[in-house]
């Protein structure tokens, strides 16, 4: 099994040898032969397949491609008991079964059940078939396997502050995640909504990138104001503000939730209201004047 570990992480090839998918034998091969015929119905999906969103529309576009075409790249499957196991093709095994197809050409490989969801995920990855929250998941499933974040890395060619990060996602509450597996937010939203450390805030900004298509920048701005989070300035003396004018910005900032400073010394001066495109203006304008 070393040897397999090795190869997974210069991707499927090394360990699932490519097989021209036009022999196609009558008959289930013994693992290491080329692509049989499989009945459909005898194939069971992967456990561990970390691909856990398939696209209806894409489904029914392929089926329809099948029907005429037939399944031009066989799936890879290993055997488990009296029926087959996928390894590699779950969405042509299952646009094969939306196809009305009774067999599908297959490929019986001798994977280990702990390699199973790591040659899942290599595949799916080489495909750029998975979104940011199946992959925190698949990394997740591997680190209870007992990987290190640098061990899933070198698996699936990816550097071990990435994985982190995708792990980091996770601790989102499961409606962020899944904004992020529909695309509603990118994995750079939720990044920086993990910096938001009040929940109230952190859904608010949430609802924001949903309604006004926040960019990651302005969102990381608002995170960082509307927390009070101060900047760093290490080469200017510490100013001495008003407590009382202190607590109308904050005030001010929870009221408009974003940046806003207040120049002056309670008799004269001005305020300063930040917006981050013309959506976000007209949000605070119409708070301004009673409509929001």
């Amino acid at each position: 099994m070393s040897n397999r570990r090795t190869a997974l992480g210069r991707g499927i090839g090394a360990l699932i040898p490519p097989t021209a998918a036009v022999a196609q034998p009558q008959s289930p091969t013994a693992p290491g032969d080329g692509p049989a015929q499989i009945p459909v119905a005898s194939i069971v999906p992967n456990p561990d397949q970390p691909r856990r969103q398939f696209a209806e529309d894409e489904l029914a576009r392929l089926a329809d491609s099948i029907r005429q075409h037939g399944v031009l790249q066989p799936v890879v499957v290993r055997r488990a008991g009296e029926q087959y196991e996928l390894v590699v093709g779950e969405r042509r095994w299952r646009a094969s079964k939306a196809a009305g197809r009774e067999t599908i050409p297959a490929i019986v490989a001798d994977v280990d059940g702990d390699d199973l969801l790591a040659v899942a995920l290599v595949e799916n990855i080489q495909r750029h078939d998975l979104n940011p929250i199946e992959l925190a998941h698949a990394f997740r499933a591997l680190s209870e396997q007992g990987l290190t974040q640098e061990e899933i890395g070198r698996r699936v060619s990816l550097d071990r502050s990435s994985v982190a990060n995708h792990l980091r996602l996770l601790e989102l509450p499961r409606s962020f995640q899944e904004d992020v597996e529909a695309g509603r937010m990118t994995a750079g939203h939720a990044k920086a909504l993990l910096q938001v450390a009040n929940p109230e805030r952190r859904r608010h900004l949430r609802d924001r990138v949903i309604r006004d298509g926040l960019s990651v920048r302005a969102l990381e701005q608002l995170g960082r104001e509307a927390s009070g989070s101060p900047r760093k300035r290490s080469d200017r003396k510490p100013v001495t503000v008003d407590p009382d004018i202190q607590r109308l910005t904050d005030q001010l900032r929870q009221r408009y939730q974003t940046s806003v400073k207040i120049h002056g010394d309670g008799r004269r001066g001005r305020v300063e209201i930040d917006f981050f495109g013309s959506e976000d203006l007209h949000r605070v304008t119409a708070l301004l004047l009673g409509d929001g």
